[in-house]
């Protein structure tokens, strides 16, 4: 039997870099404990859409907002359609106008003469105002958006009226800045306010200037531009930070709703990275597609997934539109504001304008002992495989100490990403790997007796059932502690602000899948021989070969179709953009997990990895062929190195993501212990006949 020996000098390093990478985990949860506070935001004009459906005094529509637990609103620019809509201000087509007039249904005597002095043009727009305040809104953003050259001021009777040279269809939709009334009103409702711009066509520095001036002395909550470009883009984001540090406002990322990364608006990563991140909190809010098809409490529970799990700290709710049985629209929806902010008091947020994160970068050397334990992972594997490098410890470490200065050195001086990004890659598959491998190890030692210190390793062929399960539920928990390694170092690589917030990320999600299977399979074919059990030591390409080179039925090639289709679903239904549906008997499922426990478990742990783990140990200790034990084995190092991947999420805490893995695996071994009692039952009677 060949003998694989595990470098010490390399476990010492490992040691070191799991020591290094706990303190940074450490680091860590402190800082996402801190940020726990969450702004809960209503559109103000969904507040006044929803009064006006039910018939009701708008403030009082506000006063019950504020009860119901909802802290800002937000406000977007006008228009002159809306406007028109609220009978503020009024817009006219030229054209409009001369047709009434040569219809004879315009009896104003001054607009008559108006039109014979040739001053009406049949392709301007002209605005005329209702409410005072939001006219003098209106003229100022008019000459902000279009400049005097294609504005201009008359009067009529005393009356002043505002010319624009500008397509009717295009200027009643132009943004207008945000208007003061709803300002006032969201002020004095006792709301904070969530701003909304939108980004000027050819922005100037004044443009950039007149936002900030409509929200002076206003308690602004964040700024989230809206539209496709945040406020100077591109020639005057420079400004605009100054503007918001000067004010100290938060600037809102919206979430992408692929759940990955943000809304792409141009200008946004230059101009984080000018305030700060550690002034950006993250927004979400339920698409406007999706949550007709929600219910009321579906709803609710959403929110309190997204707050937890993905660092968002701007709810932006929106209005059902349709009442629940035996209630007002109103009652719907202030029960949907209050018991949304009720679920989230009771996971343990706080209210007000939304947290951020500190801006923090782990100490260099903590980070340096990380990537270079890393390095010492690789070069074990590599010695795990190779018996040639596993015969010569002076090699191993000479390659080891090669890969860790190329590692650590960009590291210590402040740079490497990239080496960061490539040090968690390789934690998220070498350490599952080395943890399935070392139980293959140690199930040798077992099956093949040999001796240890002088003691011979013997276990009856007669396990009991209960001496099966003990067994490998023991070697799971073992398993999956050593596989949380590279969890650690995964969190140690990756953990700052700026993977904290989504604006770097985790690259290879889907080949975590993938390799620690292919890493795993190598060594476990170095170890035995899956296709005649009688030949030992037989190397792993041979064994490939002859395998590619059996013939096999029609039933054998379905089943492997099966199972190929099986593995294909599984990396597919990974990550965020796989478009791959989820069941509704799935969503069920999932649904109750996360009533049952912290931090909902994976699927693919709880149901398929951890059980296969324990049917694995169940088969190699009753001496199964080792071609059932290897499928078992690819099986249980998915599982494993699900746990770890659950870290590449830097986005969710790290604590869930502990509870997560923890939570899955102890129902995991549960099932897995039922499968080897069924086996057990059924096998014993069996043999019975």
């Amino acid at each position: 039997m060949k003998k694989f020996f595990y470098n010490r000098k390399l476990l010492i390093a490992i040691a070191v870099g799991l020591f290094a990478s706990l303190i940074i985990a450490g680091q860590r949860y402190f800082i996402e404990s801190e940020n726990m506070q969450v702004d809960l935001a209503v559109d103000y004009q969904s507040l006044v859409d929803l009064a006006d459906r039910e018939g009701l005094d708008f403030d009082d529509v506000l006063k019950q907002t504020r009860e119901a637990g909802i802290t800002s609103l937000a406000v977007y620019d006008s228009t002159l359609e809306k406007l028109a809509r609220q009978g503020k201000v009024f817009t006219l087509a030229g054209s409009e106008i001369l047709g009434n007039y040569q219809s004879g249904t315009l009896n104003n005597d001054l607009w008559r003469q108006t039109i014979e002095f040739g001053l009406i043009e049949a392709n301007r727009v002209y605005v005329i105002g209702g409410d005072l305040a939001s006219y003098y809104d209106t003229k100022e953003a008019l000459f902000q958006r279009l400049g005097e050259e294609r504005v201009k001021i008359f009067s009529v009777g005393g009356i002043e009226v505002i010319e624009v040279k500008a397509q009717f269809g295009e200027v009643m939709k132009m943004p207008l800045g945000l208007p003061h009334d709803e300002l006032n009103k969201a002020r004095a409702a006792g709301f904070t306010i969530l701003a909304r711009p939108m980004n000027f066509r050819k922005c100037t520095a004044e443009n950039v200037q007149f936002v900030f001036d409509r929200l002076e002395s206003y308690p602004v909550s964040e700024i989230v531009f809206d539209g496709p470009e945040v406020l100077g883009a591109s020639n005057f984001l420079d400004l605009t930070a100054e503007q918001m540090t000067r004010r100290k406002f938060t600037f809102g990322v919206i979430e992408h709703f692929s759940q990955l990364q943000f809304y792409p608006q141009l200008g946004m990563y230059y101009l984080a990275q000018k305030i700060g991140e550690d002034k950006i909190a993250r927004l979400y809010a339920i698409p406007k597609d999706e949550q007709p098809k929600l219910t009321l409490p579906t709803a609710i529970n959403r929110w309190s997934t997204t707050d937890r799990e993905r660092n968002i700290r701007i709810n932006l709710l929106r209005i059902f539109d349709k009442a629940e049985p035996d209630t007002t629209l109103l009652e719907t929806n202030m029960k949907y504001f209050h018991e949304v902010r009720a679920v989230l008091e009771r996971d343990g947020f706080t209210f007000g304008k939304a947290g951020t994160f500190e801006n923090y970068y782990p100490n260099v050397l903590l980070r340096a002992l990380v990537v270079i334990g890393v390095a010492a992972a690789g070069v074990l594997y590599l010695s795990l495989i190779s018996r040639r490098l596993n015969r010569n410890q002076r090699l191993q470490m000479r390659l080891f100490a090669i890969i860790a200065i190329c590692a650590a050195l960009p590291v210590l001086v402040g740079a490497g990403g990239k080496v960061r990004l490539l040090a968690a890659f390789m934690s998220a598959n070498l350490f599952p790997a080395l943890a399935i491998i070392w139980q293959l190890d140690l199930l040798r030692v077992i099956q093949y007796k040999v001796r240890i210190q002088n003691r011979a390793m013997q276990l009856r062929d007669d396990l009991s059932t209960a001496q099966l399960v003990w067994i490998a539920g023991f070697a799971l928990l073992v398993t999956g502690v050593t596989a949380m390694t590279g969890a650690a170092y995964l969190s140690g690589a990756l953990s700052d602000v700026s993977y904290f917030l989504e604006f770097e990320i985790f690259r290879g999600i889907k080949l975590t899948f993938i390799l620690p299977l292919i890493l795993v399979a190598v060594a476990f074919l170095q170890r035995f021989n899956i296709v005649d059990e009688a030949r030992k030591n037989v190397p792993a390409t041979r064994q490939i070969k002859e395998l590619l080179d059996k013939s096999i039925s029609v039933k054998m090639f379905l089943a492997l179709m099966v199972v190929l289709g099986a593995f294909v679903v599984l990396i597919a239904r990974s990550g965020h953009t796989s478009g791959m549906p989820v069941s509704g008997l799935e969503i069920k499922i999932r649904a109750l997990l996360e009533q049952m426990f912290y931090a909902r478990p994976r699927t693919k742990e709880i149901f398929f990895g951890h059980p296969a783990f324990m049917l694995a140990i169940a088969a190699f200790l009753k001496k199964f062929p080792k071609m059932i034990c290897f499928v078992l084995i690819m099986a249980a190092t998915i599982g494993q190195s699900s746990m770890v991947e659950t870290f590449a999420h830097m986005r969710t805490p790290i604590f869930m993501s502990f509870m997560r893995g923890l939570d899955g695996l102890i129902p995991g071994a549960l099932i897995g212990a039922l499968l080897i009692a069924v086996f057990q039952f059924f096998s014993q009677r069996l043999l019975k006949r």
